[in-house]
């Protein structure tokens, strides 16, 4: 199998909140739930989740569209795109709405921790994903919530979609409230993705000071995937120490 590839990786089907899709896992130690970007898990996000793995966690990967371990193309990339704008799993254009899909992570995510015990799991969102590690801390399990480049609403047309969080009124308050009582939020950004649109401000008034923003300078337009396409060694670093910060100083 090629680097990229899922060499090592457990393969199960998980069913909750009526959903039914494969998920990916591989490690010991605390649990951290790793949600790919469009297209799917690709041998980027495999070399990423893997370095989580390396880094003493067990990590879950849910595959939500694509071919995993399908390496990316600009057809590819269109396709799962489309998939994801069909999906009703997924709220890509609404607003102030959480994306359907989340009651089924926030389940896998309780049930993970359930199983390996210590102060709660991670939750690392990128692109169209970014903003589910958000709504996910909803579920007290989730403590070390990750948002890296967070996508959706698709920020096209309307300026309110690129400033909104997907999430619903109710899962708004949770949220603030959550961080309210201490619990941070990691964001990475380049500074120039549209994609991400005025995000971090919402992310900022919602949060306040629990909000930790890690903000690069762009080198070129295509730049967006902080931990994968256009990776960042010291992001990527900065991930996994926020993880061991949050998920083994209290473990036992």
């Amino acid at each position: 199998m090629s680097e990229g590839g899922l060499h090592g990786w457990v393969r199960s089907e998980f069913t909750a909140a009526g959903y039914t899709r494969d998920v990916y896992r591989r490690g010991s130690g605390p649990g951290v739930i790793v949600v790919h970007e469009i297209p799917g898990i690709t041998p980027k996000v495999i070399d990423f989740a893997n370095d989580v793995v390396a880094a003493g966690f067990t990590v879950m990967m849910p595959s939500l569209v694509g071919t995993p371990g399908r390496e990316v193309s600009g057809a590819y990339i269109a396709s799962s795109m489309l998939k994801v704008c069909v999906a009703r799993e997924f709220t890509h254009w609404a607003l102030d709405r959480t994306s359907p899909i989340i009651g089924w992570l926030r389940v896998l995510a309780s049930e993970l921790h359930d199983e390996l015990g210590g102060p709660g799991v991670g939750a690392i969102g990128m692109c169209f994903s970014g903003g589910f590690a958000l709504a996910m801390m909803v579920d007290e399990s989730v403590v070390a919530p990750v948002l890296s480049q967070p996508s959706l609403p698709f920020a096209v047309g309307k300026a309110a979609r690129g400033a909104d969080l997907n999430l619903s009124a109710a899962d708004a308050l949770a949220v603030a409230a959550r961080a309210g009582a201490g619990c941070e939020v990691l964001g990475l950004r380049f500074t120039d993705d549209k994609l991400v649109g005025s995000r971090f401000d919402s992310l900022r008034e919602l949060l306040g000071d629990a909000f930790i923003a890690v903000e690069l300078p762009s080198k070129s337009k295509r730049d967006h995937s902080v931990l994968t396409e256009q990776r960042d060694e010291p992001s990527v670093q900065q991930v996994i120490g926020f993880l061991q910060g949050k998920l083994k100083s209290e473990a036992s």
